[in-house]
């Protein structure tokens, strides 16, 4: 779990999610909104991904090591 906490592009896209809530209260209802989510959710499961592919590398690498 701390891999996925300390995670700078984590941190980085839970910060962004912050802005998109803002936005979401405080900003028109329109497409763009909608577009806000759309990639605040690709963000997220980009950093995601390249969380669980750096431990993968690092695991490939310490059996192979």
């Amino acid at each position: 779990m701390r891999k996925y906490i300390l995670n700078s592009s984590i941190i980085g896209a839970v910060a962004s999610g912050f802005a998109v809530i803002q936005t979401t209260r405080k900003g028109p209802r329109d497409w763009r909104l909608l577009l806000m989510w759309v990639s605040w959710g690709l963000t997220i499961a980009l950093a995601v991904g390249s969380v669980l592919q750096d431990d993968r590398d690092a695991r490939e690498l310490s059996e192979n090591s």
